[in-house]
């Protein structure tokens, strides 16, 4: 078996962290070694493991990173942070596209893209969304960023016929992640901020009882968002790797259903006796499509609500592992 290098950007992050450790851990890869591009942070050391440092804003550093690879996996983003997200997120998948389709050891480039790209649960979407959905970014530089990366690489493979594919995750769901996207506190992972909702009396109340919002939409229906398990991201990841029928495409990556905000009201309250609130927003419900890649990959999400819920509900953090939000927005 041939040896292969993939290059990980994005590598401490989130998914990048727990895909390094599975890869290095799964004997299908055992061919392969990784090279991981930090920024900020570092990875423990691995013998199969080489580690450099820099920002893709810098031409050298893709070129340096993408040197001797044979496979990309395109983690790394920059946030709701207008004065970087271009240098970054734009420039950055240019400059390792341009590094790959020159170099001679190449294969495959794989992103990971989001449902933002197709402004998730803020438009009204009255269908499941497929990935032939148009691009509709929301408001914000984000949003923008992960269009243009899809854009950009959709046009590397018509101008240079690139390998590529582009895995379409919604919001990413690690440890105890999803419990806290429900708090009233300050705590609360990413949005909405449901104590700015309800205001701080009623949200210090809230905590108090455990109680978990009800997110309606603007008829006051629960919503239904979606979702994906990092486990479930990295399975798929390693599903398109030299896949012949990754070639070219998009896939949504994420739960069979998503999250129906009542449906796990009632859970909470069968399975914990949490109280709920329901809360009226201008969000829509959004049902992603993921019935491409279970076709063409044969990839198949193992977490739905329950076990989502579950696993957040029982994980308990290690003193060394606290929680941390790197990134704004």
């Amino acid at each position: 078996m041939n040896a292969k290098r993939i290059l990980v950007t994005g590598a401490t992050g989130k998914v990048g962290r727990q895909f390094i450790n599975q890869f290095l851990a799964d004997p299908k890869f055992e061919a392969f070694t990784v090279r991981a591009l930090c920024h900020n942070r570092i990875l423990e050391p691995h013998d199969r493991l080489e580690v450099i440092k820099g920002s893709l804003e810098h031409r050298h550093v893709a070129a340096d990173a993408v040197a001797d690879v044979t496979h990309v996996l395109h983690l790394a983003t920059s946030k709701e942070t207008p004065e970087s997200v271009m240098d970054v997120a734009v420039k950055g998948i240019f400059w390792l596209l341009e590094a790959c389709r020159q170099s001679p050891s190449f294969q495959q480039f794989i992103l990971i893209g989001g449902d933002n790209s197709v402004g998730h649960f803020v438009y009204p979407h009255p269908i499941p969304v497929t990935e032939t959905q148009p691009h509709t970014a929301y408001a914000g530089c984000y949003a923008l960023s992960k269009v243009l990366d899809e854009v950009i690489l959709g046009q590397y493979y018509i101008q240079y016929n690139l390998n590529g594919c582009c895995l379409r995750a919604p919001w990413i769901m690690e440890k105890d992640d999803f419990r806290y996207t429900l708090s009233f506190g300050e705590d609360v992972f990413g949005g909405p901020r449901w104590r700015d909702l309800v205001g701080v009396e009623k949200a210090d109340e809230y905590v108090g009882s455990g109680a978990v919002p009800v997110m309606l939409d603007p008829q006051g229906v629960p919503v239904k968002r979606n979702f994906v398990h990092v486990d479930d991201l990295i399975a798929a990841i390693f599903c398109a790797i030299d896949h012949p029928k990754a070639h070219l495409q998009t896939f949504n990556i994420c739960m069979d259903e998503p999250v129906d905000f009542g449906e796990l009201a009632a859970y909470l309250s069968e399975s914990r006796g949490l109280p709920s609130v329901p809360i009226k927003t201008p969000y829509h419900s959004t049902w992603l499509d993921n019935a491409k890649a279970k076709f063409l990959l044969g990839w198949r999400p193992r977490y739905d609500l329950k076990k989502l819920t579950d696993a957040a509900w029982a994980y308990e953090r290690a003193a060394d592992d606290p929680r941390i939000v790197w990134y704004p927005g």
